[in-house]
């Protein structure tokens, strides 16, 4: 099975990014995420035996217990860059969440997961680019944005989902919650 660790928004802040995403998505055509599959992202695991899977959430329910995390979602951007995007996303500012990443990082590798090639970088995937898209309308259509302050909130679990590839894009279902607060 295909796995990552992300943390989820709470149902207002994704509302309030879905109509970001219908407001902007008459100036580009993009894969849009479905606002079921928006999430922060923070660590992709990819392919994990069924057979392992209580050794995987045992290791994620053994990192260390930080306290929430104060997530605040602003600014857009494009991955790899504005020039060849792949990409389109959310910029994410949340101290603790690259310490989370590390923590996760670490304790998927002790059981066989790669680590990440690239440092940590927080972001919320609005849309994704399968092939070369004009991108001037988009560009017209975020600098018409009244503000690039999108809303926050406080994380108090991360969670272990599940990636289904389908035609139609992928289908995420949550298998395990780990809170960030002792309880």
């Amino acid at each position: 099975m295909r796995l990552f660790t992300a943390l989820d928004l709470p149902p207002e802040l994704t509302q309030s990014l879905t109509e970001l995403q219908r407001h902007l998505r008459p100036a580009a055509r993009m894969q849009w995420s479905p606002a079921a599959n928006l999430h922060v992202t923070t660590k992709f695991i990819g392919e994990w035996p069924d057979a392992r899977l209580s050794e995987l959430t045992a290791a994620l329910a053994g990192l260390p217990v930080t306290g929430p995390i104060t997530v605040r979602i602003r600014r857009l951007g494009f991955f790899p860059n504005p020039q060849a995007p792949r990409s389109f996303w959310c910029g994410i500012e949340a101290p603790g969440l690259p310490e989370l990443a590390e923590a996760t990082d670490y304790s998927c590798a002790a059981l066989g997961v790669p680590c990440e090639k690239h440092p940590f970088s927080p972001h919320l995937t609005l849309a994704r680019l399968r092939t070369q898209v004009r991108l001037q309308s988009l560009h017209h259509a975020i600098a018409g944005l009244p503000s690039l302050e999108f809303g926050g909130f406080e994380a108090h679990s991360f969670f272990l989902y599940r990636s289904v590839l389908q035609p139609t894009g992928s289908v995420y279902t949550k298998l395990a919650e780990f809170p960030l607060i002792k309880s």
